[in-house]
């Protein structure tokens, strides 16, 4: 199954263009070909985070990736768009190796820019409020008649929201300080030094969670998390076409965020629900139909469902088991369109199981006929068999 895209890079669905970039950049140098020759997984990983970064990258397919998934992108990642080695630009991936080294350089550190390339640059600010929400899954159940035509619907979800007695804030006062661990950054370091030069380990303060404050005089409602279980109303607009796994993101839908934290996303997993008569080919749909012997030789007409009523369909004489009728426009709608699929209606000959009698002689007299058999059609003495089949069923 294919990753998703964030997965690939290492980031959240909230992350910034120069957050996605620098991901990018960073695997782009650990899995590029020149550094891993003769490396079969090192240049599957490469393809594949060229393939993730050119539709991040791009708002307008990041947009139709985070609605409908890799269905809302389709083949141009793979295809690259345009851009040699799989969509992304190699300009990135030299920039990777240039910024690693002349780092060093352009700050007067260590010939090799060790310091600057491995997290020892300048000190980064004090952690943003609260702690990002997580991301919430669920499952959406649909007919194929709710497929074909698109649907809004509303749903009622268990999530964390954010506490009403503290406002989040996790605090009952609303009162905060200075972590006197990290003082205030959020984060803590540790400073090596080897021959190479120094290298620094960032890792976030254990003591305050790296957001930087300490709350005083703890919500009881929360317990001094800001969030508490709750249940909210969402509607979602569906539109036609999705298919069995495709999902759509609701950016800031899903579990609200500790102390204040923005709230992460609501994924919401298409489940298609088998239909009782039709069965499904892309944005087309197809019904079996059942035809009496005598109706396929002579022909008829029938009423056939389809997915917006019954419909009249003509089937014309010497009409053969398995043939597919097409009844144009009564598909599913295309997802990136405003035309519909059609219906295929798949012709099978009705053999029944018990006959009277009466029948039974019928179909005996039938068996005598010449022109019953497939050779008979070259006996040219022979009578028509359409002529017997009127004679006896008239």
């Amino acid at each position: 199954m294919k990753r998703e895209y964030y997965e690939v890079l290492g980031v959240g669905r909230t992350a910034t263009k120069d957050e996605i970039k620098k991901a990018y950049r960073k695997l782009a140098v650990q899995f590029h070909p020149d550094k891993n020759p003769d490396n079969k997984d090192a240049e599957d990983h490469f393809k594949e985070v060229n393939e993730a970064y050119e539709v991040l990258s791009n708002d307008d397919k990041r947009r139709r990736y985070d609605q409908f998934g890799h269905a809302g992108v389709g083949s141009s990642a793979a295809s690259g768009g345009g851009q040699p080695g799989g969509g992304a630009d190699l300009n990135d991936i030299f920039s990777a190796f240039n910024d690693m080294f002349s780092a060093g350089r352009n700050r007067g550190g260590s010939p090799f820019g060790f310091e600057e390339a491995f997290g020892g640059g300048g000190r980064r600010g004090r952690a943003s409020s609260g702690i990002p929400g997580t991301d919430l899954k669920i499952r959406l159940k649909l007919t194929l008649e709710e497929i074909a035509k698109g649907v809004e619907k509303t749903l009622k979800i268990k999530k964390q929201v954010t506490c009403k007695e503290c406002n989040g804030s996790g605090s009952k006062s609303g009162a905060t300080e200075n972590c006197q661990t990290c003082h205030g950054s959020g984060e803590v370091r540790q400073v090596s030094k080897t021959m190479f030069g120094q290298f620094v380990n960032v890792a976030a303060c254990p003591t305050c969670g790296g957001e930087g404050r300490i709350i005083k005089d703890r919500c009881p409602a929360c317990y001094g998390e800001g969030i508490k279980l709750g249940e909210v109303t969402v509607k979602v607009a569906v539109p036609s076409g999705v298919e069995d796994g495709n999902y759509l993101t609701l950016r800031g839908q899903g579990n609200s965020g500790p102390r204040g934290g923005a709230a992460g996303d609501l994924i919401v997993v298409i489940e298609e629900i088998p239909h009782e008569l039709f069965s499904r080919n892309g944005d087309d749909v197809i019904y079996t139909l059942a035809v009496s012997f005598p109706d396929l030789v002579l022909g008829t007409k029938v009423e056939v469902p389809t997915l917006d009523g019954a419909v009249k369909l003509t089937i014309a004489p010497s009409t053969q088991p398995e043939t597919m009728l097409r009844i144009a426009g009564h598909g599913i709608g295309h997802l990136r369109g405003s035309s519909r699929g059609d219906q295929y209606v798949k012709v099978n000959v009705f053999v029944p199981k018990d006959l009277s009698h009466q029948d039974k002689e019928l179909l005996k007299e039938l068996k005598k006929s010449a022109g019953i058999s497939p050779s008979a059609h070259n006996d040219k003495n022979a009578k028509g068999f359409f002529e017997k089949a009127r004679d006896i069923f008239s």
